[in-house]
């Protein structure tokens, strides 16, 4: 029997078996071409120190940006911090051993009463000579003891010496020296008659004395007796602050006081010591203007410190209160006592 097949079919069959083929072969995938992809170099740092002559310094690829304040904590590197290579490194010298040099300059004691003695010590090497010099208020050299480099010296102090005692030690010569300085305090073997007292040590005990003394408008006047002498204090801002005069009233040929004179309610002329500077001193009366109370006898304390080359006067006043006149009229102070 003869079967026909027609050209539909046979376009079918062809299909069917092309597909059963395909189905019994491995997948076949198009292959589409692409851009080459970009070679990223990745430069490793080796940390064996700076790097040397002729040598590229390597620089990091930029894979992402860095990070901010805000967007966390910055990376911190695996390796830890990395020389810079640009950065000089600075070098170390050791002293010269055979310098000269100071191990010790010191006291037997940490202080010294005036007129009492004190002993240095010192030490030192690599020099063949020492010189010791004592300082004096203004830092000035005065004396110099020629000594061997290590030793002892005995100085002694003055009674009148005041604040503190300074030695400087100065071994070897030229470029190959060394100095040092010691300074020892100086124990004040006075008390002053008032409190608070000054910093300062007195120059010598307190001098008991008469006084007089009375207010004026614009200060005051105080005679001190054991000096025979009359300060007048001024308050009205001129200079000098103050001034002072030698008693040269007589009691016996003088006037107790200007009869002439016109007095003032509320007012007082001054008379007697007092009086007889104020009348004859005509910018003295003109500064201080009328008494404001009548002047006033009494018995107190004198007492001076040293002020650089001069010295300082401490006066008792009449309420109370301590009268300090700076050197060379330049200004006085009222001191308030403890307890006032």
């Amino acid at each position: 029997m003869r079967v026909g097949v027609s050209k539909g079919s046979v376009a079918w069959f062809i299909v069917l078996l092309l597909g059963g083929m395909v189905g019994c072969s491995p997948t076949v995938q198009q292959v589409l071409p692409t851009a080459r992809p970009t070679l990223t170099l990745t430069a490793t740092i080796r940390l064996s120190g700076a790097v040397g002559a002729g040598m590229a310094t390597p620089t990091t690829p930029s894979t992402r940006p860095p990070m901010t304040a805000t967007g966390g904590p910055s990376p911190t590197a695996l390796l830890g911090s990395t020389s810079n290579p640009d950065q000089s490194s600075t070098a170390t010298y050791r002293a010269n051993p055979d310098a000269a040099r100071i191990e010790f300059f010191t006291a037997n004691a940490p202080a010294v009463f005036p007129g009492g003695d004190v002993t240095l010590y010192w030490s030192s090497r690599g020099a063949s000579s020492a010189t010791i010099y004592r300082l004096d208020a203004q830092g000035e050299r005065n004396q110099l003891w020629n000594v061997q480099t290590d030793g002892n010296l005995k100085i002694s102090t003055r009674t009148t010496d005041r604040g503190v005692l300074e030695f400087v030690l100065n071994v070897g010569e030229g470029a190959n020296r060394a100095e040092q300085r010691l300074v020892i305090p100086l124990t004040c073997p006075i008390n002053w008659f008032f409190a608070p007292a000054p910093a300062e040590c007195p120059n010598s005990e307190p001098v008991e004395v008469e006084l007089i003394e009375q207010p004026f408008e614009r200060g005051r006047m105080i005679y001190v007796g054991n000096s025979n002498e009359v300060f007048a204090l001024h308050n009205d801002g001129a200079q000098p602050a103050w001034v002072v005069f030698q008693n040269r009233y007589n009691a016996d040929i003088d006037p107790e006081k200007d009869a002439t004179f016109p007095e003032q309610v509320g007012y007082f002329q001054p008379r007697g010591i007092l009086g007889w500077v104020w009348r004859d001193r005509d910018i003295t009366r003109s500064r201080l203007g009328l008494g404001t109370e009548e002047e006033t006898p009494y018995s107190g304390f004198v007492q001076t410190d040293r002020v650089e080359e001069s010295e300082a006067l401490y006066i008792s006043s009449r309420d109370g209160t301590v009268l300090k006149l700076l050197p060379n009229g330049e200004a006085w102070q009222i001191i308030a006592l403890d307890g006032d």
